[in-house]
């Protein structure tokens, strides 16, 4: 069987061609046929010897997911649906600012964390992505996007924020980020990838030591109560233990700040007292806040809060001195809005049958 070397940061790559008995420059030189010129096959790295190029043929690939769908919102969002084999597709979404273009990339196929307000916990979990269908999705869409009139690549900013927790599927995600700052791959500061998780301390820790990049926690709540009904996954590593990981994070961090995300639910964490909850909660963590609109799906069981509750939410942030944003709703009519992304995941949690359950039962 052929070596995908989508697989391989550059480390890898080198210790690869090592093991073939060829210098470590060409795996730099491999690595920038692929990523950065977006070669899809060895008979096009012209500066590779004819004998290499040839063992190369015969002895590995270069195997990116395929194009399923590609759509365009009306705002200039794009999502694509990437083949992952096995009836399994997954999205991934770009979503053009007037100072940056940022690219939200999938980690997994499905997600396993069964958060009650977003349309991919409803779709239940396949299995993880492996790096090459992780970085697959920026060779993607930067082969699509290309660059801008000044030769810059459209893609500026990448947040895993797509389909699944990217902290679960923990060392294929730190490979991914490595070829995406590696020099010899997209060049990407640190600053500038993020990832979000829902609150898996222990891997928080670790990716705060093998390779910090700005974090993004996807909060939702200032309480455990609440969190508990919402995000599952509070109820093994509370708040309490969030927020100290939050500060440990921070020791390293490229940034000095950690972006909370939180999803404004109607009647459910949208209320004035809840905002004061928040206050307390982060008092000891340097973070800013992004309010996040509810994005509707189908039998959901949400609503999103009125934009007097998100006014009042944020007013009462902002005059305790923090930094917030409301975001906007970009992509819904190609349901590529936050919450939104579903993909095609063959569910083997059959979380699906679960939740056609407990509709019909409050049907009935």
């Amino acid at each position: 069987m052929k070596t995908n070397l989508l697989n391989y940061d550059l480390q890898g790559l080198t210790r690869h061609f090592a093991d073939m008995g060829e210098k470590p420059f060409r795996a730099k030189q491999v690595m920038r046929w692929m990523h950065q010129s977006g070669a899809q096959n060895f008979d096009e790295m012209t500066d590779l010897a004819k004998s290499l190029r040839h063992k190369l043929n015969e002895q590995a690939s270069i195997e990116i997911p395929k194009l399923m769908m590609s759509q365009e919102s009306s705002d200039g969002t794009r999502k694509w649906l990437l083949d992952v084999g096995t009836g399994n597709g997954v999205e991934t979404v770009f979503i053009p600012e007037s100072d940056r273009g940022t690219l939200c990339i999938s980690s997994q196929v499905g997600c396993a964390l069964e958060c009650t307000f977003c349309s991919t916990g409803r779709q239940g979990f396949n299995r993880n992505l492996t790096a090459a269908e992780i970085i697959g999705q920026l060779w993607w869409a930067n082969k699509a996007m290309g660059v801008t009139p000044k030769n810059e690549r459209v893609i500026s900013n990448v947040v895993m924020m797509g389909m699944g927790e990217p902290m679960a599927n923990f060392d294929n995600v730190v490979t991914a980020l490595s070829i995406m700052l590696d020099d010899h791959g997209y060049g990407l500061s640190r600053r500038r990838v993020t990832v979000s998780t829902s609150g898996m301390v222990p891997q928080m820790d670790r990716l705060r030591d093998v390779m910090p990049v700005a974090l993004a926690v996807s909060l939702h709540a200032s309480n455990d109560e609440v969190r508990n009904q919402i995000v599952p996954l509070n109820k093994k590593y509370p708040l309490k233990e969030l927020m100290a990981a939050c500060r440990r994070y921070l020791v390293k961090a490229p940034r000095d700040f950690i972006t909370f995300e939180y999803v404004m639910l109607d009647g459910i964490n949208d209320r004035a007292q809840h905002a004061r909850e928040l206050i307390e909660l982060v008092k000891d963590v340097p973070c800013k806040f992004n309010l996040i609109p509810f994005n509707p799906f189908p039998n959901s069981g949400y609503e999103r809060s009125s934009n007097e509750n998100i006014r009042v939410f944020r007013d009462i942030l902002q005059q305790a001195g923090f930094v917030v944003t409301v975001r906007k709703t970009r992509g819904d009519d190609i349901d590529a809005a936050c919450g939104q992304l579903a993909g095609q995941v063959q569910d083997k949690t059959r979380r699906q049958q679960k939740w056609q359950q407990i509709l019909i039962g409050q049907q009935g």
